[in-house]
């Protein structure tokens, strides 16, 4: 089952650039290291999910790459652009061997299953 996106046809086109570029920097950033890491965690400041979903990972010795951006207090506009990009609504944003898995209790349960294991096999 696809996602629905708007279609790039019911888009004004004297609007269409901004919106294929709007804050694409930070998705361009998130897209590297996904391409350089097993492992990586897209998280901001004082949000205990993005710590507990580290600390999973640290417990069970698997290596991650972490990209922080801003707290509930700045960065928002940022972050919605990895929100519109990824579909998913809340951080951290967990992705494993390219694949986003979710947030900290998707992660907790691939760990308890093992599969977590198994996809970086």
């Amino acid at each position: 089952m696809a996602r629905p996106v708007l279609d790039e046809a019911k888009i004004h086109p004297a609007i269409r650039l901004l919106v294929a570029t709007h804050q694409q920097d930070i998705v361009r950033e998130v897209q590297a290291a996904v391409a350089s890491h097993a492992v990586v965690v897209i998280g901001m400041a004082q949000n205990p999910a993005p710590k507990r979903a580290r600390k999973l990972l640290d417990e069970a010795a698997i290596a991650y790459h972490y990209l922080e951006y801003g707290s509930y207090f700045n960065s928002w506009r940022k972050r919605n652009a990895l929100k519109l990009w990824t579909g998913w609504p809340t951080f951290p944003m967990v992705f494993v061997k390219g694949t986003l898995v979710g947030g900290a209790d998707d992660l907790g349960k691939l760990l308890a299953t093992g599969e977590l294991k198994k996809m970086l096999a």
